[in-house]
């Protein structure tokens, strides 16, 4: 099957990366920011980008091209496959010498992620995903939280996400806050059943949340925009109007209760 191969391609491209990533000094690598308030880049991801556009792009010359790190073109909207990766998810962390930052990478064939993996080398940590072949962690089978009740929920969401103006009724739902940097991190612990759901209710690129999205799905959680309407990829604008995510009990309960 196409996806199996697929999947192949982006485990050997990820540990690829990693050994380029994890060559840079992370605080002592040059960094620079981008234009727009864009937020940070270093070399290390430009370095890694270069990397995966020379391995996959040759190993699927038919598949479009999104990335974080390369300028976007109209190209990619006629193909049928395209490769939407983050070269460095979590720069911020990178460049402060933390361990949770992620490479993320995933194919999307008609606007549904059908391969994905999210790669912490430096915790040593490979998630991985294929539609309809469940999820796996170091080639270990995900499950995601069964958890019922929001009140007992633990949710990884910035403290934004927590405003009353995003909720109906007079307060946000009580759940138990966490966080992490990165959105692909948040994702996959999501799908480890670590955490019971993640929320952004901001615009997230497509590149953050795309191989995270199929990981969850394939551990038996939901992911969706701020709606409750299923992700699609590989948009004109490759940005989704928020994320929520989580089993499937909590995600039903946090878009009940978004306004």
């Amino acid at each position: 099957m196409p996806e199996r191969d697929d999947l192949a391609l982006l485990i050997d491209a990820a540990r690829m990366s990693g050994r380029v990533a994890t060559s840079y000094a992370g605080a002592r690598a040059r960094r620079w920011d981008k234009p727009g308030g864009l937020g940070p880049v270093t070399e290390a991801d430009l370095a890694v980008n270069d990397l995966l556009h020379a391995v996959l792009r040759p190993a699927r010359p038919d598949y479009g091209w999104l990335s974080e790190e390369s300028e976007d073109t109209q190209d990619r909207l006629s193909r049928e496959a395209v490769f939407i990766v983050d070269p460095i998810d979590g720069t911020r962390s990178f460049v402060e010498g933390s361990d949770t930052w992620a490479h993320s990478l995933a194919v999307a064939r008609g606007g549904w992620i059908t391969a994905a993996v999210v790669y912490l080398p430096l915790r040593g940590l490979l998630y991985a995903a294929a539609r309809g072949r469940g999820a796996t962690l170091n080639g270990v089978a995900l499950q995601a939280s069964q958890e019922r009740e929001i009140a007992r929920a633990e949710v990884l969401a910035a403290k934004p996400a927590l405003a009353l103006h995003h909720w109906r009724g007079e307060e946000a739902p009580h759940f138990k806050r966490a966080y992490r940097p990165s959105l692909a991190y948040r994702l996959a612990l999501v799908a480890e059943g670590a955490y019971d759901a993640m929320l952004t209710l901001r615009h997230s690129w497509e590149w953050d949340i795309a191989a995270g999205a199929l990981i969850i799905a394939e551990a038996g959680g939901a992911a969706s925009n701020r709606r409750g309407d299923p992700l699609r990829f590989n948009n004109p604008d490759p940005r989704l109007d928020g994320v929520v995510a989580g089993g499937l009990h909590v995600h039903r309960s946090l878009i009940d209760a978004l306004a």
